[in-house]
């Protein structure tokens, strides 16, 4: 658009529909100009011929739409939503609606500062949600009543597959039937299902009263049951470890709230959903599973540990304590495939806690529970036939002939009841139901407006202190008695608390943030705004499908766009992270191989260069890995390639590759690699953590891939959220379409397998997908293909500038790189001492978090600048590794000791700079202001460099005594 005179300029020009393009990219006309030159280049397209082979370049442009301005997405959303029907919901079966905070919707939801953050894997900058993890895990521990406690996992149903897992790996019974309670939430049988098959695991579902009697290695219970029960499970327990089995139960924290910790019943691993600790239920998520175990599991246990240890002045500072990116070492010996969990999900669970407190939280179960006394009271006195002996919020009704009329008036007031189960009606109340809510529901189930003095039948309970549960499993021990849970009740001391470890995280509205295959590009506001409509925000994943006609057309319009983008046929939004999307492809390979009559096909050839999630999904889902090797390029070695596919080749299922490759170049021969594989009858599983890299200019289905996931969290402009939310939808050629999960509860069309899920809602975490159809919306065809391209002039302007100074370790035709970069720093460290986690920390003090340290080649740097930061930001970060390359050579030359100098010491906190005793070989100035821009912003470390050894010889992972940090 013409900024020297508009005067002359058509309406159209004028309207300026890619506005957000460019609010998106980085780089402005001089910007651009300026890198080409740089670069070498005559211009985007110039630069996109000499990097991408030209067999694999799209011959039209995206045809997704043209662009459209902020404004113009918001309101066309907002008539999408509008087609979401929002009744009251008491379906249950995991979601609840729950009141967030506003103190926290604010500060933490709808706060860059909390979700633009990345994993906390340089904890120096990192404290304040590590804080906030290490409280959820607190929180878990006290309510599962067991001694160590995740950072959280996927969901709900997914958190029982891994405790399955988990129970094979720990339990001593050689017996391979995981046995499974009928009343167990559906959709988490048919999770836990899916993950058996892979597992080769024999899963028996059987009535409670079977359980004691089963020989397995473990069983998985529901505590309350899907019916709403109560159940004391000790005898059960008890007969599992006498054949010693785990014993794995699936709870609920505002119960627990009430009800005896399983883990003082007899319960080794106890995990659920924390959705109704303040988190919107988002037609299914996203929302943080909460898992628990015994002291003597912990290296067995799935997800990541946050741990507390110590830093290099002896204080105490947290860090990832255990992790399962152990993948990318044991590979297809992993134990679980977790990348992604829901770290923002879980903070503010966490923050739920804190806020209300043990007072508070129990003040509402209590209410919740005396409400459904109430109603369950009022449905006896009508004559109704109620299934579960016991309740907490939960009742369920045995309604036969009467079933229609009471789901008619229910429909005709507003009111979502659990109905998936014939001849039964489910009831679950929860902390935004009224007493008028209970008069309401009491005249839908009897169809009569019951006589009642309600407060009077209240007053006589509270008086006699009756429960609707036997008293022998009331709670009676303490909870969340530590003084984070018991300190900030008031708002003012809340947000304060909220702002106080938000500014000891560095996050992307302070940096880039320029990690290679984590693409950390822009969240824009109004991407982000829809998420908190209660449209959307507010609807449970298994309402009536007539209901949810605004997300069904957000999903459609989402799935029609990304099938353009991919050049597949179909597209499967169920997968939760990438990790699950991983395991989604292969789990729909391997049934459409076992309907072609080929169920002997399970060998997966995956590339040495490959993430550790390749392997470890492969491993899950039953397929034997052969690796196949990469070249000194770092590219497939087609010779081992092409040996290994045919000697293996009537069992050959499929390969997985990474493209762009994960050495961050485009290979030449990817379409002959997909021709091999097709010709010994395999199918192509193309990892789709590298898109940002293939957008508008190619696609996986053009290039001759059968599936893929999609990181939404990546290239399509979801957040990160400190570890969490992710999304990894699949999309698949049509032959595999069928094939693809479906969903016990919610049955999708198009899909021949009744069940298969691989997360508990029907489309994952659909609650964040408003975020990726703005971002596709508002930049069109044209400004995805935009983006691509200055993802890849940022990347190659970096490389150009960077290398420089350091060796740059992989480069493609015409010596250049793709959307990432790989630095050698090994030399550095063999000359110098310095090595890469040196760099990563000295980068701290020059307000910057490190990139992809020692991934995929120990000793390295991989860097993704992404589209979406300026020439200005880059060259800030470029100057910053230039002046540590010069602090390096002073070390190399002599002039700062080997040990003694600002990149061994770092990262400098402001209490170590104050330090009376100053006695280091650099200046405080050094230290602290490394170039001149740092002393306008300066990002201050809260923790100096931390201690991993003491930390592992010491892991702790509950939160410390308030006198550690005096």
């Amino acid at each position: 658009m013409s900024m020297n005179d508009p005067r002359h300029d058509a309406l159209e020009r004028l309207e300026y529909h890619d506005e957000f393009i460019w609010r998106h990219i980085g780089p402005d006309e001089q910007e651009t100009a300026d890198m080409l030159a740089e670069v070498g280049a005559e211009s985007l397209d110039d630069l996109v011929s000499q990097i991408i082979p030209a067999r694999i370049r799209l011959p039209e442009p995206l045809g997704i739409g043209e662009p459209v301005s902020e404004a113009e997405a918001l309101a066309r959303l907002k008539k999408i939503a509008a087609k979401n029907v929002i009744n009251k919901s008491y379906i249950g079966m995991g979601y609840h609606p729950t009141h967030v905070p506003k103190v926290i919707q604010r500060n933490v939801l709808e706060n860059p500062g909390w979700y633009t953050a990345y994993t906390p894997y340089q904890p120096e900058i990192a404290q304040g949600r590590l804080e906030a993890i290490l409280n959820f895990q607190q929180m878990t521990m006290d309510l599962a009543g067991l001694p160590l406690a995740s950072a959280s996992l996927l969901d709900e149903a997914t958190a029982a597959a891994e405790a399955m897992a988990m129970a094979r790996r720990v339990a001593k019974s050689k017996s391979n039937v995981f046995a499974v309670d009928s009343a167990v939430f559906p959709q988490t049988i048919d999770v836990v299902r899916t993950r058996a098959q892979g597992l080769g695991i024999d899963l028996v579902v059987a009535d409670r009263k079977e359980l004691a009697s089963i020989d397995a290695f473990g069983v998985l219970l529901q505590y309350p049951d899907a019916t709403g029960d109560v159940v004391d499970w000790r005898d059960v327990a008890e007969a599992v470890h006498e054949r010693k089995g785990i014993v794995t139960v699936a709870s609920d924290l505002m119960a627990l709230m009430l009800l005896q910790a399983p883990g003082h019943w007899g319960a080794d691993i106890v995990f659920g959903n924390s959705q109704r600790f303040g988190v919107p239920m988002a037609y299914g998520g996203p929302h943080a599973a909460f898992f628990a175990t015994r002291d003597e599991f912990k290296r067995a246990m799935p997800g990541r540990i946050i741990g507390v240890s110590r830093d290099a002045q002896g204080q105490p500072a947290l860090r990832m304590a255990m992790q399962t990116r152990e993948q990318h070492i044991r590979r297809e010996k992993a134990t679980s495939n977790i990348c992604t969990s829901q770290v923002l999900l879980a903070n503010m669970a966490g923050f739920y806690a804190v806020y209300h407190g043990p007072r508070g939280l129990r003040r509402i179960a209590t209410r919740i529970h005396r409400l459904t006394q109430l109603l369950a009271s009022a449905a006896e006195s009508a004559g109704l036939q109620r299934l579960n002996k016991s309740f907490f919020d939960t009742l369920t009704f045995a309604v036969n002939e009467q079933r229609d009329d009471i789901i008619q008036r229910a429909l005709l007031k507003g009111v979502n009841l659990r109905i998936d189960a014939n001849g039964t009606l489910g009831v679950s109340l929860h902390e935004l139901t009224t007493l008028d809510d209970v008069a309401e529901l009491a005249e839908i189930l009897t169809g009569q407006t019951p006589e009642r003095d309600w407060r009077a039948d209240d007053a006589q309970l509270a008086e006699k202190g009756t429960l609707g549960f036997d008293e022998s499993m009331l709670r009676t021990d303490p909870v969340l008695t530590h003084p984070v849970f018991n300190s900030y009740h008031s708002e003012t001391e809340m947000m304060r608390y909220l702002r106080k470890l938000e500014g000891r995280d560095l996050t992307l509205n302070h940096s880039m943030i320029s990690l290679g295959s984590c693409t950390m590009k822009l969240n824009a506001a109004a991407e982000m705004i829809p998420i908190s409509w209660p449209e959307f925000a507010e609807l449970h994943p298994f309402v009536p499908r007539e209901q949810a006609r605004g997300y069904e057309e957000l999903i459609a319009d989402l799935e029609k766009m990304l099938v353009a983008i991919t050049g597949y046929d179909a597209i499967c939004m169920q997968p939760n992270s990438g990790a699950q999307g991983e395991y989604a492809g292969l789990m729909t390979i391997r049934r459409y191989l076992d309907a072609q009559g080929e169920s002997h096909r399970n060998i997966c050839l995956i590339p040495a260069s490959a993430h550790g999630t390749n392997p470890a999904s492969a491993a899950l889902a039953g397929m034997r890995v052969v690796v196949v090797k990469c070249d000194a390029d770092g590219n497939i070695d087609m010779e081992d390639l092409r040996e290994k596919a045919e000697s293996v080749a009537d069992q050959l299922a499929c390969i997985m590759v990474t493209y762009p490759s994960t050495h961050g170049v485009y290979e030449e021969n990817i379409r002959e690699v997909c021709e091999i594989i097709h010709r010994c009858g395999g199918q192509v599983y193309m990892d789709g953590a590298n898109m940002n890299a293939q957008v508008g200019l190619t696609s996986p289905g053009y290039i001759g891939s059968d599936v893929s996931h999609l990181n939404l969290h990546k290239t399509f402009a979801i957040p990160h959220g400190g570890g969490g939310p992710g999304m990894g939808p699949i999309g698949v050629k049509s032959h595999l379409a069928p094939y693809v999960p479906n969903h016990p509860v919610v049955r999708l069309r198009g899909r021949s397998i009744e069940g298969g899920s691989v997360s508990a809602a029907p489309f994952g975490s659909a609650g964040i997908l408003p975020i990726s159809w703005m971002y596709l919306v508002m930049t069109g065809g044209r400004g995805q293909t935009l983006a691509t391209q200055y993802a890849l002039l940022n990347a190659n302007y970096l490389a150009k500038k960077l290398g420089e100074h350091f060796p740059v370790l992989y480069k493609g035709r015409n010596d250049r790189v793709a959307h990432e970069c790989i630095l050698d720093l090994r030399p550095l460290k063999a000359e110098t001492g310095i090595s890469e986690v040196d760099i990563a920390k000295r980068l701290m003090d020059y307000g910057f978090h490190a990139p992809t340290m020692s991934f995929p080649v120990p000793g390295t740097f991989m860097i993704e600048p992404t589209e979406s930061e300026s020439k200005a930001e880059l060259d800030r970060f470029i100057r910053a590794m230039v002046q540590i390359r010069e602090e390096i050579d002073k070390v190399a030359r002599g002039e700062w000791d080997a040990e003694d100098n600002p990149l061994k010491h770092a990262p400098h906190t402001a209490e170590v700079l104050l330090s009376d005793n100053w006695s280091r070989a650099y200046s405080r100035e050094v230290a602290a202001y490394p170039v001149p821009e740092v002393r306008h912003h300066k990002f201050w470390p809260s923790v100096g460099r931390i201690d991993d050894v003491y930390g592992d010889r010491n892991l702790v992972c509950s939160c410390p005594p308030i006198e550690a940090y005096e």
